[in-house]
Parts: C-alpha cells; structure tokens; sequence
C-alpha cells in the first residue's frame, strides 16, 4: 500500500534529520506532530544536496546534482518518486503548496558551490538566498497551513532567520570551506585569505541585526511551530556568541560548537521562557 510506502519515506528523512543535527533534531520535536514531519521532509531534501556538493568529493558532483535535480521535479510533477526523501519532499510541496520558485533557488545555489568558489555581493546574496532564506520560506508554508495573509506578514522575518543560520554556519565552517572546499562565501575576503578581527566584526553585527529582525516574526508564530523555531534561534544565538567571544585567528583553526550538554540547558531554559511567555 502507497500509505506505507509514505511512512518509510518519512522515516528515512526522520532519521537523516536526527543523523546529522542533534540541534535541529532538538527543536523539530518540539513542534506538533505534522508540523514534525513535514519539516523533516524538507531538511531530507536539503541535506542530500548539500551533501552531493559538499562530501561527495571522489564521485562525479555536477552529474549527481543534475541528476538529483531532474529527480525533484520529476517527483513533484509524477507526485511519486522511487527515492523515499523526494518522495516525502514532494508530499509536502503538494499538501502545503509550497512555491516551485522557492525550490528553482535552491537548487541554483546548490550549484554554484560547484562552480564558484569566492563571491562579490551580488553573487553572495543570490547565494544566501537560494540556500537559506527559501528554506525558511519553505517551512513557513508548513507553519502557516495556508494562512496567506499571516504568510506575507512573516515572509522578511523567515528570510532573515534563514540568512542569520547560514551565515553562522559561514563562520563557524570557514576552516572547513576554505582548506577543503575551497570556498570564501564572504565577499569582504577572496578564496584563502585569513580572517581578521574588523571583517569578523562586521560579518557578526550584520547577522546579530539579522537575528534581532527575526525575532518579532517568531512570536507571531502559530502556536505549533513557535516553540521549535525559538530553540533553534536560542541555539544558534549561543553559537553566535561563543564566534564572538572567539578570536578571528583561532577560528580559522577550530571549528566552534555547542556542547550536547549545553544544548539540553538551553532547551530546558527556552522552554521555561516560553511557558512564561517571556520570549
């Protein structure tokens, strides 16, 4: 029966999530059980082709990327698929009526990790907005359930929510892209320049900027969804805070974290601020 088939297609994106971030893995549980699983689908999706072009290094990226690709849309226009991560992915696009568009980005993006490998501004924020700030236009639609009018109200908020994850991501990875990537996303350097303390200050006051925005956008959440996208703001506010108090010499020689301890505190103590609706 197809209902099985959906199950194991979710399970798999369930498990891909759990795999890869403990973080995120800790937020989407806290949303409702819907809300659960569709995010799960769409984090399924995004992560196989962040991993095509970011660890399939020894295998053929461009060919694999385009073949991921023809296998989305023809998911989403067969609404089947035999690979049970487009699958669930294209469930979710159908019952959620997520914009194609939003999907077009991202795969554009994906792309240009394969082929460009510093950026100018312009290309950086074609960039940012493919990778995260659809992803987080995508599960807005999951959040809103349909709600148009509530959907417009907190598209600037979910973009930038989205920019601010990717780009403490940027920071905190930026070891990792430059010396095996090969890759500087940030346009204040070129591929292997060093970063210094007055780019790093900058780079972190645009996405603290970024991060206050957001914010108002997540207490106008629906009560389903609230709870989780605040602990994965909590989160990656703490990340963001430990770059901080990081020099910039010792982050490109380490990459900065969250222990899983401290994650568990900060999700005991959001929820405590959620239940006395201080956040």
């Amino acid at each position: 029966m197809i209902s099985v088939y959906d199950k194991i297609s979710l399970d798999c994106n369930r498990k891909i999530m759990q795999s890869y971030s403990t973080s995120f893995s800790l937020g989407a549980r806290l949303f409702s059980r819907d809300i659960r699983e569709a995010i799960a689908a769409i984090y399924g999706f995004v992560r196989v082709a962040d991993e095509i072009v970011d660890t399939f290094l020894d295998a053929p990226q461009a060919e694999l990327l385009e073949e991921f690709t023809q296998d989305t849309w023809n998911a989403l226009d067969r609404r089947i698929s035999s690979n049970p991560v487009l699958h669930a992915f294209q469930k979710v696009v159908q019952d959620y009526k997520i914009d194609r568009k939003h999907i077009t980005y991202f795969l554009r993006s994906m792309k240009m990790d394969l082929s460009r490998f510093d950026h100018d501004k312009s290309s950086y924020d074609e960039y940012v907005l493919g990778s995260a700030e659809v992803v987080g236009l995508m599960c807005l639609h999951v959040f809103v359930k349909g709600d148009d009018v509530l959907y417009e109200r907190l598209k600037p908020s979910a973009m930038k929510l989205g920019s601010a994850f990717q780009k403490v991501n940027f920071l905190r990875d930026i070891r990792q892209d430059s010396e095996v990537l090969g890759r500087q996303y940030f346009p204040e350097l070129s591929t292997g320049q060093q970063l210094d303390s007055i780019t790093k200050a900058k780079i972190e006051s645009e996405i603290q900027e970024e991060f206050d925005l957001a914010r108002e956008g997540i207490k106008q959440l629906p009560r389903g969804a609230r709870l989780g996208v605040y602990v994965a703001y909590i989160y990656y506010r703490k990340l963001l805070s430990k770059i901080k108090r990081t020099t910039s010499d010792r982050i490109m020689n380490r990459r900065i974290r969250v222990p899983n301890r401290q994650k568990f505190s900060l999700l005991l103590w959001s929820c405590i601020r959620y239940r006395l609706h201080l956040i």
